[in-house]
């Protein structure tokens, strides 16, 4: 047996799952065993496009976890190397993560744990997760009431973009993604955030064009030490309206960006028309929170959770302008509070 280390990691393939077949019929593949992590909703929707399309997935196993974030855990990371180990799984063999983000955190996690670290593929099914969870290499499980508490940088061999699986999303979902995408325009791209803004649908074009700026910006800094933190931009807020207001991610982090817009006028001058607009388009797509005073003790423990928290002072990412992003500024806590209670504004 061969077990074949790719040059370049991380490959982007964007003609969807006819390609990945083709990829696959390389050398590097040859004498891999495939094993496709579903949950329920791709397990019924996905996987008989993904096995009818895709040769080498024909004889693959499937494992099935929960939906959602219930499946980022210890314990069912545990059932599956249970499960690997069961079915004398080697090093050649690769796990396909068929899902959205969280499948795509936890099959990532999964494999660089399994014997020092074992291949994988995501196929992303869900918007937010063929344009942000998907790429980049952080992998995770949820500890305690903390996102992401546990993982390793470990990136995918190929990420595969098939667009044909956002016809089986609702609305919302795709928002959620949009929102990500806003993001990752916002702190690299301003003709493409502008253009974001403004566009009632999403193409195919724009996917891709986020996926690739995405990736071009985590290999720069794949250790999250420079350059790719700009992707943290209101995250460290979003994580926190995420777990007390229960939005979904992608809404919560277009809040936490509103928020962060807010912060960049107050302590690093983006021009307030800039956070204006931005305010414009979420408050006619999303769900606006209005915290008073009795939530802020919540949300600022929640705040100070968050991994780029240093000595008791949220350290966030915000906008001098369009395509400059300023990361590791100090927040104190006062001037969080007044971020939060901007929101009700």
């Amino acid at each position: 047996m061969r077990y074949v280390i790719m040059k370049q990691r991380g490959k982007i393939i964007t003609g969807g799952l006819r390609s990945l077949g083709r990829e696959l019929q390389k050398e590097a593949w040859q004498d891999a065993g495939y094993v496709i992590l579903v949950d329920e909703n791709t397990f019924q929707f996905c996987l008989p496009a993904l096995v009818s399309q895709v040769e080498p997935f024909q004889e693959a196993e499937f494992v099935e976890v929960p939906v959602g974030e219930e499946c980022k855990s210890l314990e069912v990371a545990s059932q599956i190397w249970q499960t690997l180990m069961e079915r004398v799984s080697d090093r050649n063999t690769v796990i396909v993560n068929l899902g959205g983000g969280c499948v795509c955190d936890l099959g990532g996690f999964v494999a660089a744990g399994f014997k020092r670290g074992i291949r994988h593929i995501n196929i992303p099914t869900t918007l937010l997760a063929m344009v942000d969870a998907s790429i980049g290499g952080k992998t995770a499980v949820n500890f305690g009431d903390v996102k992401n508490m546990i993982g390793h940088f470990y990136m995918p061999e190929a990420v595969c973009i098939d667009t044909t699986f956002l016809a089986t999303l609702p609305q919302s979902e795709l928002l959620s993604g949009k929102v990500e995408m806003i993001k990752t325009a916002a702190v690299a791209d301003p003709a493409l955030y502008r253009q974001l803004l403004q566009s009632a649908d999403i193409t195919k074009q724009q996917i891709v064009a986020v996926a690739k700026l995405k990736n071009r910006i985590v290999k720069e800094d794949f250790n999250d030490h420079g350059i790719r933190q700009i992707l943290n931009f209101g995250h460290t807020f979003g994580h926190a309206v995420e777990a007390y207001s229960h939005l979904s991610h992608g809404e919560a982090v277009g809040v936490g960006m509103l928020m962060a817009m807010y912060l960049s006028t107050k302590k690093i001058g983006l021009d307030v028309e800039i956070y204006q607009s931005y305010k414009a388009w979420a408050t006619s797509h999303l769900k606006l929170p209005a915290y008073t005073l009795k939530d802020v003790p919540n949300l600022l423990y929640l705040i100070h959770q968050d991994k780029k928290s240093e000595s008791g002072r949220a350290r966030c990412v915000l906008l001098r302008q369009v395509g400059a992003a300023m990361i590791g500024v100090e927040v104190p806590d006062e001037e969080i509070v007044d971020a939060i209670l901007s929101l009700g504004r």
